[in-house]
């Protein structure tokens, strides 16, 4: 796959991510509103922190990394020629989550979190961060299935 096809595709990944926060902030007027009663439901919430709130106290650092990290990797998408098939899905969804999430941290100071699964305890995400465990997922069968020599 292309670098240009690769960079348009996370752009839309990422518009992607904030239409669903634009629709979640603007539909959630109670603290939880039932998606799928007993399984998901919109808890709106501002994450000053990273995956599971930490670096919390950090939200300008955190907001630097995010520029940083995506820099990084537009960068190293258009030093290359073409990606295989799971480097370039991995390369989308990663650049797509990282640029939702580095939006949110740069516009607002914190990121919009809204998806809570009821039945476990586990944190409030977003399309962002699925994206991005979508891309690690992509990134290891690149690695499993690339043919050694």
């Amino acid at each position: 796959m292309k670098s240009n096809k690769i960079i348009f595709l996370s752009i839309l990944i990422c518009s992607f991510d904030q239409l669903t926060k634009f629709i979640a902030i603007t539909i959630t007027p109670a603290r939880y509103t039932p998606i799928l009663p007993g399984l998901i439901r919109l808890n709106l919430v501002k994450n000053k922190g990273a995956a599971f709130s930490i670096f919390s106290s950090f939200p300008f650092l955190l907001s630097i990394i995010s520029l940083f990290v995506a820099l990084v990797l537009i960068l190293w998408i258009y030093s290359r020629s073409s990606f295989n098939y799971y480097n370039a899905l991995g390369l989308i969804f990663l650049l797509g989550g990282t640029l939702g999430n580095g939006l949110d941290r740069w516009r607002l100071g914190y990121v919009v979190d809204f998806i809570q699964l009821i039945p476990i305890n586990f944190p409030i995400f977003n399309v962002a961060d699925i994206s991005i465990n979508i891309a690690l997922i992509y990134l290891l069968l690149d690695t499993l299935t690339r043919k050694r020599i």
